[in-house]
């Protein structure tokens, strides 16, 4: 499995931006998409995941009403729409991919794709 995200940039507060992810290879079997992100100085955290056969979307608390989720399983992407942006979502952000299962498998994700810079700044 292949990832490949795109879409960071810089942007000025309050602005929004739109990740994309696509995957290729062995999709079959996914369990869900998501995306992490990684500041200077700090450990990679969480940001959202979507499963890939239903509707379930999971969100870190301090993204929660600011950030949107969302794929196009036919085409293989995930996409995270980011509103209101702030000076603290600046960090690299991965796309990964879950083949886990049970109603747990955004705990775990095996593909990582390498990241696209996000910075939040006037």
């Amino acid at each position: 499995v292949q990832l490949q995200a795109s879409g960071g940039g810089l942007v000025q507060p309050g602005g929004s931006l739109r990740l994309s992810c696509a995957a290729s290879g062995r999709t079959d079997g996914f369990a869900g998409m998501g995306w992490f992100r990684q500041a200077p100085g700090k450990e990679r955290e969480f940001v959202a995941a979507a499963s890939w056969s239903g509707t379930s979307t999971y969100y870190e608390d301090s993204v929660k009403v600011r950030f949107i989720i969302s794929k196009d399983t036919p085409k293989n992407m995930v996409y995270l729409q980011m509103n209101s942006l702030k000076p603290e979502d600046t960090a690299v952000y991965f796309c990964a991919a879950s083949f886990s299962a049970g109603h747990l498998w955004y705990k775990q994700f095996h593909y990582w794709g390498q990241g696209t810079q996000v910075t939040v700044s006037s």
